[in-house]
């Protein structure tokens, strides 16, 4: 079995481990993927949708697991499944749930979805002036697609102004904010839950919580992740809550939309005094969250893929480790702003963590920085503690000069 993993971060690097574990004993191919993957995987440059198609024929690839967003929305899902290619993950039109933050929001006050009150915009006179009626603090969001930055709460107007006028005006993340949403604040505590669906049936993972600010204490701008734990106990008990409330209608919603979803469902959910709400949806695994979550599956991946593709996600058990997994991202000193580029890695000593490859290369032979978020550091433990301790003591053996990482991955108190 040959399985072609699309995709070069931590997370798809995530996603070739669980899949490589399996009885089935693939052979996983990770495309672009980078250095740090190819010390474990084969990797290959495959620079469009045409050279994907045309690899996964003459190589005779059983399915492809499309890891990141952007190839999803801009439609690669279709063009392989055009050419009977097998594939793990939504079409152009399904992945709108994560590619246009309007769509999203239109699709849960149309089928009455519990989320946050909104209005969206697409010209800066009109989304300025609406700023007069709204209660602060205030969320703002890019209508499209921004590796997880285009989200701003904005603490008075004055500060709502500014950032209006970075997305609509100066076009700090290009088109992706040419419209906007303006979205009541909610109060409470967060976190995520994949289903992974065949279109009708699904089935859910356990929790697993981000901290997407760059500074303890969620202090700092928004970034892609800086480290995630799972599971969250304490959400529990709102998960029948969100079977029937959340999922179920977004399953059915899709449908009726006429692009019935396929793949894996992300929701990110703010749990309220008056039950959870959707803050948001993507289209495939998180990250850093896959990188919390997978290490704890037990059920193999391939046949959840299989069960997938052929409509039998209902036969299958998804079963998870009694244990806790903490990730941590090591990050460039200018991220998220900037990339961290060619600095020099250094691990000291071996590591009882795994490290997850996510912005690295190579230079004669050294292993260096290539992007934002560089390394996704997990542990598993038997409890929270046990892998807190665990990551922390191994990021204390890796180095490069300006790497940074948040301390306080986990420490949440989830309380209302």
């Amino acid at each position: 079995m040959k399985i072609l993993v699309i995709g070069s971060g931590a997370r798809e690097h995530a996603i070739a481990e669980t899949l490589h574990r399996s009885s089935h004993q693939p052979h996983v191919i990770i495309s672009p993927g980078n250095s740090g993957m190819a010390r474990e995987f084969e990797t290959v440059a495959l620079d469009s949708f045409e050279d994907i198609e045309d690899f996964c024929i003459i190589d005779g690839i059983d399915f492809v697991f499309i890891g990141p967003e952007q190839p999803l929305a801009d439609g690669l899902a279709d063009h392989l499944r055009n050419q009977g290619i097998k594939v793990i993950g939504p079409s152009k039109a399904a992945a709108r749930i994560e590619s246009s933050k309007i769509f999203a929001k239109e699709l849960m006050a149309k089928h009455n979805i519990p989320t946050s009150r909104y209005a969206a915009y697409s010209s800066f006179d009109d989304a300025s002036a609406a700023l007069e009626t709204w209660n602060y603090p205030i969320v703002i969001k890019a209508d499209g697609l921004a590796a997880g930055k285009g989200v701003y709460i904005a603490a008075d107007k004055e500060e709502a102004m500014q950032k209006l006028k970075g997305l609509m005006v100066e076009k700090t993340l290009g088109e992706s904010g040419s419209r906007i949403v303006l979205e009541e604040f909610l109060s409470g505590w967060e976190v995520s839950l994949f289903a992974f669906t065949d279109g009708e049936n699904h089935k859910t993972t356990i929790f697993s919580q981000d901290h997407k600010q760059l500074f303890d204490d969620d202090q700092g701008p928004n970034t892609g992740g800086m480290g995630a734990y799972a599971p969250v106990p304490e959400a529990e008990i709102y998960k029948n809550e969100i079977e029937k409330k959340v999922i179920e209608p977004t399953l059915k919603a899709m449908q009726e939309e006429g692009c019935p979803f396929q793949g894996v469902l992300y929701m990110g959910l703010m749990i309220t005094a008056d039950g959870p709400k959707v803050i948001e949806y993507n289209c495939r695994l998180g990250d850093p969250e896959a990188q919390t979550i997978l290490p704890l599956l037990e059920t193999d991946l391939v046949d959840i893929c299989q069960a997938i593709l052929t409509g039998n996600l209902s036969n299958i058990e998804l079963k998870w480790l009694p244990k806790t997994a903490v990730c941590v991202y090591a990050v460039g000193r200018d991220y998220p702003q900037h990339k961290s580029v060619n600095i020099p890695i250094v691990f000291s000593a071996h590591m009882e963590s795994h490290a997850f490859y996510g912005g690295v290369s190579i230079i004669e032979n050294e292993l260096v920085t290539n992007g934002g978020r560089i390394l996704a550091i997990t542990a598993v433990g038997l409890s929270k503690t046990e892998a807190r301790t665990k990551v922390y003591h191994d990021l204390n053996k890796v180095f490069f000069e300006g790497m940074h990482y948040r301390k306080d991955i986990g420490l949440r108190e989830n309380k209302l």
